[in-house]
């Protein structure tokens, strides 16, 4: 498997040197769809140029990334082609290892349950072969590298694929077992974009029953694990933040970067739903919906690691898709990663519902977003509410396409890997 995945990371680096040299680089660097006022790279070399001359990077309304992103491309700046191509690298690669190791887990269980004659024989279908398994991790890194999201994120040169780095590095520690380095890993997530905080739990759910500790709220246990783990991450939070601090002298980057996600002040339009809500919100409604929108984001996390606390790989899954999806400001570099891992579950994909219905009006949206743009501010044919409504409907195809897959997931998992073919009916 070493040659095949070389090969395309290879093809991978090639695609991307080949997008930098050409003339389109700086258009797709400009595109909304692609950077944010988060990520855009003209933001950082702004912040740069003004730490250069001794002022803080925060001092306008210019840059809001962390202090860390700022100080790391101090010393790469003239090598930030090659930092987000490796970044690109490092994603995959980890992805790789975490799906090669989990589909060993799935496969154990999966041996164990046909050893136990635990399947019925009318759903031996479902039941995935050595070698169907062996591929998979190559097709997350190849739907992942090869992406055009996911290539039109690192061409421009978009911070997301950094935060898309680290939570990769997250996933792959939980799934190895390593309390603690995933621990930092998703501090280190969290410190940059707050809303991975929602990975916590399928974290805690996945590593407690690594260490074969039942969920159980009445044991010390449990309780026990909980406590250490939290003592973990937040410890390496508290270290980031104060190493921000003393990096910058002042505490001028909290606002600036946390504030600004909160808040919500620039409405830049983009391929979320906030822009155009806040922009015709009344002034004296703003704060309330404002707290509606954000807690939205958190909220499906309780519900959500109920429901699937048995399968927290896939709880990782959906937090992911739920971030990309109702962050303040998406980019299409946040829903490449969760795409990435369709081809885990790509068994029950034949059970989906209007997956072709719903993969035409993904295709169809992301063709038709340059031309709206165009329309609306260079011919002004058009005006914000044709690029809304194909944002609008972008979305709902993404909730449709990843509530389809939970209610497959669900229907086919009856305790924890045995399939039965009643339950597949999906209505």
């Amino acid at each position: 498997m070493a040659a095949p995945l070389t090969l395309l990371l290879i093809l991978a680096v090639t695609i991307r040197a080949a997008l930098y040299r050409s003339s389109l680089a700086d258009l797709i660097a400009e595109r909304v769809e692609v950077v944010s006022p988060l990520t855009a790279w003209k933001r950082v070399v702004e912040g740069l140029a003004l730490l250069d001359l001794g002022v803080s990077p925060y001092a306008g309304d210019v840059f809001h990334e962390t202090p860390l992103i700022i100080y790391l491309f101090h010393f790469l700046v003239d090598y930030a082609e090659i930092t987000f191509m490796v970044t690109d690298v490092i994603t995959a690669v980890a992805l790789y290892l975490a799906v090669k190791d989990y589909n060993k887990q799935v496969f154990r269980k999966q041996k164990y349950a046909l050893e136990a004659e635990r399947y019925p024989l009318d759903c031996l279908e479902l039941i995935r072969s050595p070698k169907e398994m062996y591929y998979i991790p190559l097709k997350v890194a190849m739907f992942y590298l090869l992406n055009p999201f996911t290539i039109l994120s690192c061409v421009a040169k978009s911070t997301c694929g950094l935060n898309n780095a680290v939570i990769a590095l997250f996933i792959l520690t939980t799934i190895k077992g390593n309390v603690l380095l995933s621990a930092i890993f998703l501090s280190l997530a969290t410190y940059q974009s707050i809303y991975p905080l929602t990975l916590c739990a399928p974290a805690l759910l996945y590593l407690t029953q690594r260490q074969y500790i039942p969920v159980n709220f009445r044991r010390f246990s449990f309780w026990w694990f909980v406590a250490q783990y939290a003592f973990m991450y937040l410890g390496s939070l508290f270290v980031m933040i104060c190493l921000s601090f003393f990096l910058l002298g002042s505490w001028d980057y909290l606002p600036s970067v946390y504030g600004f996600i909160l808040s919500v002040p620039d409405l830049t339009p983009n391929i979320g739903l906030f822009w155009y809500f806040f922009a015709e919100m009344f002034e004296h409604f703003r704060l309330f919906f404002l707290c509606v929108f954000q807690i939205n984001i958190f909220f499906y996390t309780i519900p959500l690691s109920i429901k699937l606390k048995e399968h927290p790989v896939f709880l990782i899954f959906m937090q992911l898709a739920v971030i990309s999806i109702f962050k303040s400001y998406p980019t299409v570099g946040d829903i490449a990663l969760y795409l990435a891992f369709l081809p885990v579950w790509s068994h029950l994909h034949r059970f989906l519902r209007n997956i072709f219905l719903v993969s035409c009006v993904l295709l169809a949206c992301s063709a038709l977003f340059p031309v709206l743009w165009h329309l609306w501010i260079y011919a002004g044919s058009a005006n914000s509410n044709f690029y809304y409504a194909i944002t609008l409907l972008f979305n709902v195809a993404q909730v449709g396409r990843t509530v389809t897959e939970t209610k497959v997931h669900l229907a086919a998992s009856v305790s924890g890997f045995v399939y039965r073919s009643c339950c597949l009916t999906v209505t």
